[in-house]
């Protein structure tokens, strides 16, 4: 019983060991700066994932459009059974030569006459040719020289591969700046609790503080529960802010394409001078940097390639070809027999395919892709100006932005003065509660207000940065 029992409890310590390592290998820890954040988005992100296959898609109707362009060689084998030979009906050629030479030989009929050809319709003769068994084997070469969709196809693999990396570097773009204002989120969000929790122990500090001076007669219970409600409101902010920081990494795992259950650290600071460094001028800025540009211009190109097309389509298809058969025909299932002969036929030719009327088909489609070029251009008119005025739009932000992050960190290091000022006049005794409680409510909201100008500043950075094409 005793070995029974040691089996049962290494094999349920073992299930236990297995379970564990099993969830330890489910879950991953990472640890990441901004910069190494987007770069591992960029690799993970579904979106961004199915974009590249796209490109592996065009990469191979590329070579699709050039084996086209490429010899085209086939083979062929066949082997059929005649149960029932063909009938051809021949016209009786044998009558009239006998008749003719009867006449020529002046040959009379009984009664002395000569013999006639007689009066009637056409006769016909059924006649079987062929053999019941027979058997076919060729190959066939075509090379393409000229066709004009082919052509065309050929000139713009490689705009279209271009126009896949476009399609690529915008979804990109959008997931970098997905993921570093997720980022940032939660760093000003982490950092704010830091300030959060140094409150809380001010608070409790102060509350601490007050029961003994409550106890020596020195303070009145209504300070006390004044503190508590401050205690109170500060740790329901407290709470929200932990929900806020577990969904700011919930969203920064998904835009990153983590899974919800890996662990995430974040080893960037941030602070006043990380968002005012490296800040770009934008004096140099190109529409051509925007890859929204790049895209546009890329579809302008293989439009035009589509008009050079159905114009080209006017012009006649021109194909070279060569057939080589052998052919066997049996009375008997004998085709493996050598010593019987197989018949050879081979051909070689050249095809032209010219178009002469289509009901101006042709004319409509180069009309219709001359309007979608045109529409196009207008797009690009409109992202221009869009472009202009997002970039007018974002250096103002950022400039205010900054403005009002500067404005805000000296309110909040006066109002740290304050607090501190007022803190050691109630130690003194030459201060109320409601003046530390006041103070120390102007400090919080100071520090609310410098988080949310941190916040701002980064996003509007990021914005900035968006709108020269640099980020």
């Amino acid at each position: 019983m005793s070995n029974l029992h040691m089996m049962s409890r290494l094999s349920i310590l073992s299930l236990f060991f297995l379970y564990f390592s099993f969830a330890a290998g489910a879950q991953k820890q990472y640890s990441f700066t901004a910069k190494e954040a987007a770069d591992f988005a960029l690799k993970h992100v579904t979106e961004l994932k199915n974009l590249k296959i796209d490109r592996q898609l065009q990469e191979a109707q590329n070579k699709e459009i050039t084996g086209q362009a490429l010899p085209q060689v086939s083979g062929s084998y066949s082997m059929q059974k005649f149960f029932s030979i063909p009938v051809t009906l021949l016209p009786d050629f044998v009558s009239p030569q006998v008749y003719n030479v009867l006449q020529e030989e002046g040959v009379k009929d009984g009664n002395g006459n000569p013999i006639q050809r007689p009066v009637g319709p056409p006769v016909f003769f059924p006649a079987q040719f062929g053999v019941p068994w027979q058997s076919s084997a060729g190959i066939s070469f075509q090379q393409l020289l000229f066709q004009p969709d082919v052509f065309v196809g050929l000139q713009a693999r490689s705009a279209a591969l271009k126009l896949a990396d476009m399609n690529v570097k915008v979804m990109e773009d959008s997931v970098k700046s997905s993921v570093l204002r997720a980022y940032y989120g939660v760093l000003i969000a982490e950092k704010r609790k830091v300030f959060l929790d140094e409150s809380l122990n001010r608070f409790k500090k102060l509350q601490s503080d007050q029961e003994k001076l409550y106890k020596n007669g020195f303070a009145e219970k209504l300070d006390i529960d004044k503190t508590q409600v401050s205690l109170n409101n500060l740790q329901t902010t407290k709470t929200q802010l932990d929900n806020l920081i577990y969904i700011g990494y919930a969203s920064l795992k998904f835009v990153m394409g983590l899974s919800q259950k890996d662990t995430l650290n974040l080893t960037d600071s941030l602070s006043t001078d990380v968002v005012k460094e490296a800040l770009l001028d934008g004096s140099d800025f190109r529409y051509e940097d925007r890859s929204e540009i790049q895209l546009i211009n890329t579809a302008t190109e293989l439009q035009q390639l589509d008009i050079k097309r159905y114009k080209l389509a006017y012009l006649p298809t021109v194909a070279a070809y060569w057939n080589y058969s052998r052919n066997a025909l049996r009375q008997e299932f004998n085709f493996f027999n050598t010593e019987l002969p197989w018949f050879k036929t081979s051909v070689a030719g050249l095809s032209v395919n010219v178009p002469i009327f289509d009901g101006l088909q042709k004319q409509s489609r180069v009309r219709q892709a001359k309007l979608r070029l045109e529409k196009t251009q207008h797009s690009k008119d409109n992202l221009e100006r869009v472009i202009d005025f997002q970039r007018e739009a974002a250096i103002n932000i950022l400039k205010n932005s900054l403005a009002t992050l500067d404005a805000q960190e000296r309110n909040m290091k006066l109002a740290e003065r304050v607090f501190n000022t007022t803190k050691k006049k109630y130690e003194q005794g030459l201060g109320s509660s409601f003046e530390i409680l006041q103070a120390d409510q102007e400090f919080q909201i100071s520090q609310g207000n410098y988080f949310q100008a941190l916040y701002d500043a980064v996003n509007a950075k990021i914005g900035y940065y968006r709108s020269l094409g640099k980020l």
